[in-house]
């Protein structure tokens, strides 16, 4: 079969298409002809070796992707042909991949192969941060970064669905069309958003601000919230890892949350389908409708990972591996 490698540690210029031997699925696990994969900034990470995982050279990246059971075991309520997305952690930017059924999930029908390789690493990790450790309530606001990503247009989707009111964060005026087509009922730029959000909430703040952005936006994102409101972190796009001086936590009784979504569920892999089964109605009703920015080929997968390295996704970035 035909894959992505990652042949040294240099970079998103240091994969490679090869061929490569099937994957062998291990007792009980499915495999997957893979449709669609999607591109996430860990992928990025890995090329560099920066991720929390190392995994030696050579090595397929490519931890979510759409498409087909090719075989299944007894037991695990899948069959071969059913369509699915799936969260392999590895190997995913290839033709087939295998994977524990407990992250092998059933896509609605009106999804296209591309557009539900988009679900699993973001739609999950947000459901996490915004349900579970943000504690969102109907009614709050919340303000995402890099709302035109892959990651923030999740976030204003689902938070859109759980009934807040959503302020976008991001960089250009074409970006705030993104996010504004995601479901933002506002859109602020980056410059100066501590000042904008002021303005939209009349001087109270967000109740939630969820951030994989990181950098120098932090403390200004501090600043933003309302009374007893909860600060997400999510990631370091921005590259940049800041620092809290505690005491502001003390003003208004706010909270610096940590989003670990895979330190959380590693131990509990339920979970995963927990939060499946809460998202599928919204997916199946097009309430959660994955944006797609850019899809490439899977040759084209360092240009894939180049995009997302430098900040210029707008939607999810995609690779095809077959036609939908």
């Amino acid at each position: 079969m035909r894959a992505v490698q990652v042949v040294s540690l240099d970079g998103p210029g240091a994969v490679r298409v090869a061929d490569t031997g099937d994957p062998r699925p291990a007792p009980g696990q499915v495999l997957v002809d893979v449709h669609a994969a999607g591109v996430t900034y860990p992928d990025v990470l890995l090329t560099r070796g920066q991720y929390q995982l190392r995994p030696e050279p050579p090595f397929v990246p490519g931890s979510e992707v759409a498409g087909t059971v090719r075989s299944a075991p007894e037991g695990s309520g899948l069959a071969p042909g059913d369509r699915v997305a799936a969260f392999p952690g590895f190997g995913g930017f290839a033709e087939r991949v295998a994977a524990d059924p407990s992250v092998v999930f059933p896509l609605p029908e009106r999804l296209s192969f591309t557009a539900g390789a988009g679900v699993p690493m973001n739609y999950l990790t947000v459901h996490f941060a915004l349900a579970r450790r943000g504690r969102l309530r109907a009614g709050e606001t919340v303000l995402v970064h890099g709302a035109a990503g892959g990651v923030g247009t999740a976030a204003v989707q689902l938070a859109r669905t759980l009934g807040a009111r959503v302020i976008a964060v991001v960089s250009t005026e074409a970006k705030a069309e993104v996010a504004r087509r995601a479901g933002a009922h506002e859109t602020v730029l980056a410059e100066g958003f501590r000042q904008s959000v002021a303005e939209l909430t009349g001087g109270r703040g967000a109740d939630v601000v969820l951030d994989p952005v990181g950098g120098d936006r932090f403390t200004d994102s501090l600043r933003s919230l309302a009374p007893e409101g909860r600060l997400l972190v999510v990631g370091f796009t921005g590259g940049e890892i800041p620092t809290v001086k505690v005491n502001r936590l003390l003003l208004n009784n706010i909270e610096v949350v940590g989003v670990g979504w895979g330190a959380f569920w590693l131990p509990r892999p339920e979970y995963l389908r927990e939060q499946w089964e809460e998202i599928l109605p919204r997916l199946e009703s097009g309430a959660l409708d994955p944006l797609v920015g850019s899809v490439h080929p899977l040759e084209g997968a360092a240009d894939a990972l180049r995009e997302l390295d430098g900040r210029g996704a707008a939607g999810k970035v995609v690779l095809r591996v077959r036609e939908d």
